[in-house]
Order: C-alpha cells, then sequence, then structure tokens
C-alpha cells in the first residue's frame, strides 16, 4: 500500500466527511496537496511537535493617530495603477447616496468591481443600523455569498460569541465589509478591488455616523487607516479616523479577525484583551441603540 493509500485507510469515514464540510465552509474549492489526511487529522506521536504559539505581548497605550480620508486615497492610488477611473465613479457615485438605501442600491448597481460577475450576490450589511457601533471587516465568503449577509459562516458564529462575551450581538451592532462581493476561492480582495470599494465604505460609514469603529482583521484596518503595520502590531488600539461628511473623527480599534483565532485560537487571550479595551471606550462614550429602535 502506498503513502496516500495508507493515509486514507487511517481517516474515519465521518472524519473525512467532517473535514470536508469544514473545507466547503472556509469556500476551499482547490486542492494542492498530495496527502488527503494530512491537514484534517493530529499528528502522530511521531511526528515533529507543532512549535509553541508565542503570545503577542499586551498592546502599549498610544495616542490616537489621524488618518484623514486624503490619506487613505492616496495611499491606495500609489499602489494601484489603472485603477483611477473605477475609483472616480465610484467616489462620484457614493458621494451622492444620502441614504444607506441609495447606498445600496448604487453599490448593486454598479460594474465597476470585476468581483461582481463571480459573486452570487452583492453582500451589503447585517445589523441594527441605529447602532453607535460599527463593525467593518475584509469581503464576504462562501457563506455569506450565499445567505447575502456578512459573517455568517464559522466566522460568524465566533464573532457572535465574542460580541456575546460583552454583552453585544447582531441587535446592537451594525456589520458591513470593506468589499462586497466574494472574491473567487475566498482569497483576500486585491488592491484594485479595494480601492475600488473604499469610497462605497467610506461613504456607508459616514451615512451610519458610529461613535466608535471597528476594523475586523489586517485588511480592514490597512485599507481604512492607511497602515502598513500588521494586525498583530495595531490591534487593541485606538485611532481617530476621519470621514468626508462627518463632524469629527471617529474612534476606531483594529481587532483580530474570527477567521484568524480559527486559525491561532492561543490568540484568544488577546481577543478578550481588546473586548474589554472595547468595553471601556463603550461606557466612555455611552454606547448604546438610538432610541429610535
Amino acid at each position: 500500500m502506498d503513502r496516500i493509500s495508507e493515509s486514507a485507510a487511517a481517516v474515519q469515514p465521518a472524519e473525512i466527511i467532517a473535514l470536508l464540510k469544514w473545507y466547503q465552509d472556509a469556500g476551499v474549492d482547490e486542492t494542492i496537496g498530495d496527502d488527503p489526511g494530512a491537514l484534517g487529522r493530529p499528528r502522530t506521536a511521531a511526528a515533529a511537535p507543532m512549535p509553541p504559539v508565542q503570545m503577542a505581548p499586551a498592546p502599549q497605550p498610544v495616542q490616537p493617530v489621524p488618518a484623514p480620508a486624503s490619506q487613505v486615497r492616496a495611499v491606495a492610488a500609489a499602489v494601484l495603477p489603472g485603477s483611477d477611473a473605477a475609483s472616480g465613479d465610484a467616489r462620484r457615485i457614493a458621494a451622492g447616496c444620502n441614504t444607506l438605501e441609495e447606498l445600496a442600491a448604487a453599490l448593486a448597481a454598479f460594474d465597476g468591481c470585476g468581483l461582481k460577475a463571480t459573486a452570487t450576490q452583492m453582500v451589503f450589511a447585517d445589523g441594527n443600523p441605529d447602532s453607535d457601533i460599527m463593525i467593518v471587516g475584509e469581503a464576504p465568503g462562501a457563506e455569506e455569498d450565499r445567505l447575502g449577509k456578512p459573517f455568517v459562516g464559522q466566522s460568524g458564529k465566533l464573532l457572535d460569541r465574542m460580541l456575546a462575551a460583552i454583552g453585544l450581538d447582531r441587535t446592537t451592532v451594525y456589520i458591513s465589509n470593506i468589499v462586497n462581493w466574494r472574491p473567487p476561492g475566498n482569497r483576500q480582495p486585491n488592491a484594485s478591488e479595494i480601492a475600488i470599494s473604499l469610497p462605497f465604505i467610506e461613504r456607508h460609514i459616514a451615512l451610519m455616523q458610529p461613535k466608535i469603529l471597528l476594523c475586523a482583521g489586517g485588511t480592514s484596518a490597512a485599507a481604512l487607516l492607511a497602515t502598513r503595520e500588521g494586525i498583530t502590531r495595531i490591534h487593541g488600539r485606538w485611532y481617530d479616523r476621519s470621514f468626508p461628511d462627518l463632524p469629527a473623527p471617529v474612534p476606531t480599534m483594529p481587532v483580530y479577525h474570527p477567521a484568524f483565532i480559527l486559525r491561532q485560537p492561543g490568540m484568544k487571550r488577546d481577543v478578550w484583551r481588546d473586548l474589554l479595551v472595547l468595553k471601556h471606550r463603550m461606557k466612555e462614550l455611552g454606547c448604546g441603540v438610538s432610541s429610535a429602535t
């Protein structure tokens, strides 16, 4: 029996089904390894031990760093040759939207982002539009693409548990993404796709007028804060982010994306620390759901 046959025989049918279901939920649609069981079963005693997870140090308090919209667009333009026309159209269209309904309709009709052609549907937002807290992720995954709502797959379930830990849920927060269509194979959106989408999410935030903005993951933080620092360095820190048509900057904090926590469960201690920082800021700012709800 060759090595691949031995590997397959060592895995029970129920394990194979569970593994395939996990891959499906994660949006995996391509295999790149020779051993179908290697990623899904525990290592044997003879295998080399996994290196210990290095815990990130507790984030130190920092002074808010302004990241004006003009700075974000300048960084985007510098790395996005050829996307100026589509970005200009997106900025003009987004600026003309005065309600969330108008913005959703404009996004649905916008053909400037190529991801629209491969996605099942647009994923606009979920949660309470009267909330003081807005969470912006990266892009829809497979389940989000299927259901038309952000954060509804495995990452969404973990996000719900994270929110519940400090007394929040989808009736008390509002959730969207930088990019509103699923990239094929759940890949990260590229620089051009982010630049084209940025005017829409900026307008989305301006219309929401949140008291607190959370960037879920490094892609979201890089896009909205125009930073090249990784999420492990900037998570749990507050930044002042200015947006067009808002009278004052919005306190903005990068946090780990739930998908990252699923891959690195050793980081849960850092996540809890960030949630406590968020809860403290909520109390300071008197965050709650609008009395209109």
